[in-house]
């Protein structure tokens, strides 16, 4: 653990890869990592066209993004996900979306005495933002579990990161309901929503989940999975109109603003669907490719309805199948990273090369 200003933060969990990682380095064929979701397949060159396109602007970009690139966001919603209730002047573009995931608890005076809800299984930057602001987090699927129990901030994430579960419209609306009865805000983690392979994701901005209202929702969403922009940093948030205003004029004075090229390269990017169609075929592809390599090695696929990853296991302690992976070249993440109940289960991401994923199904079956 490390000490800061903000209170007690675990270590970086990717830090403790280490020894893993240099065992799967030695590999003669050389190693296939699988345990993290960055990108490997090149910006699309109208987006890298976009970004260059507006390099000579020499003043500073405004914290609220461009009137063009908050419609291509709104427009985008309508088309892919059936959100039509959003209207530009709720989308705020963010610097990539984890900066936004660790400081929105900060953003929104969250601190000591306030609560955190957030999934069992969950991305660790979740809990990170509670920490940084002095607040207390606690794990729970069942609302029910929570008691009496009002918190600040409920953190929904469908498709899931690690497991790839998805929540149906049932859940998210019982989820909105419940947290609107006792003043918390839903924040929806939608960073893999245009990646549904056996389901398809729901936003929690869509009409069957809000009920015509959008207060208390906010809807986190990031161009680095679909468009390939993890190096850009291309993100944005919409949803409840008075929680973006707020964000809004705290961002200003924290000079949390996307670079203008940037912006540029996002509102090409959600303005085009062939570039989300020809990443979903790349990764479509490298999916049944590994399933069947993992499944062949006995391991079980759990959820992994969407999104970059499977969630698998074979019952036993998953720093020990990590071991078993690394020795054959291939590293990937425990479900420890992500909490407790994730004793068994390994993350297998999809983020590789169509050379090195067939590579690591070689290796799985050998």
């Amino acid at each position: 653990m490390t000490t800061g200003p903000y209170g007690r933060l675990p270590s970086f969990p990717w830090d403790s890869l280490a020894e893993p990682a240099a065992t799967a380095r030695a590999h003669p064929d050389g190693p296939v990592d699988l345990s993290v979701g960055t990108p490997v397949d090149p910006v699309p060159e109208s987006i890298q066209q976009a970004l260059r396109s507006v390099a000579e602007i020499p003043g500073y970009p405004t914290t609220h993004g461009t009137p063009e690139l908050r419609e291509a966001a709104v427009a985008a919603l309508r088309r892919r996900h059936g959100v039509v209730d959003i209207a530009p002047e709720t989308v705020l573009p963010t610097i990539g979306s984890k900066e936004f995931v660790a400081w929105l608890p900060t953003l929104l005076g969250v601190g000591a005495g306030d609560l955190v809800v957030l999934p069992e299984l969950a991305y660790p930057t979740y809990d990170a933002g509670a920490r940084l602001a002095g607040a207390e987090s606690v794990r729970a699927d069942g609302l029910t579990a929570l008691g009496p129990a009002t918190p600040a901030i409920l953190w929904l994430n469908s498709p899931s990161n690690p497991t790839g579960a998805v929540l149906p419209v049932e859940h998210l609306r019982k989820a909105v309901d419940w947290a609107r009865e006792r003043g918390a805000l839903v924040v929806s983690d939608e960073c893999y929503l245009d990646l549904g392979w056996d389901a398809e994701p729901v936003s929690v901005l869509h009409p069957e989940v809000h009920g015509g209202r959008l207060d208390g929702i906010l809807a986190v969403h990031s161009l680095s999975k679909t468009a390939n922009l993890a190096s850009y940093r291309a993100g944005f948030v919409t949803g409840d109109p008075a929680v973006v205003e707020r964000l809004l004029a705290v961002r200003k004075h924290a000079g949390m603003i996307v670079p203008r090229p940037v912006q540029e390269a996002m509102t090409v990017a959600l303005a085009d669907d062939q570039v989300l169609a020809v990443q979903r075929e790349r990764y479509a592809a490298r999916r049944t490719v590994l399933r069947a390599a993992l499944e062949s090695a006995g391991f079980r696929v759990d959820h992994s309805e969407a999104g970059l990853y499977l969630w698998v296991t074979r019952g036993r302690d998953a720093w020990a199948e990590l071991s078993w992976f690394a020795e054959r070249g291939i590293l990937v993440a425990p479900g420890t990273f992500y909490g407790p109940r994730g004793g068994a289960h390994l993350r297998v991401a999809l983020t590789a090369s169509d050379e090195r994923i067939a590579a690591a199904a070689r290796r799985l079956v050998a």
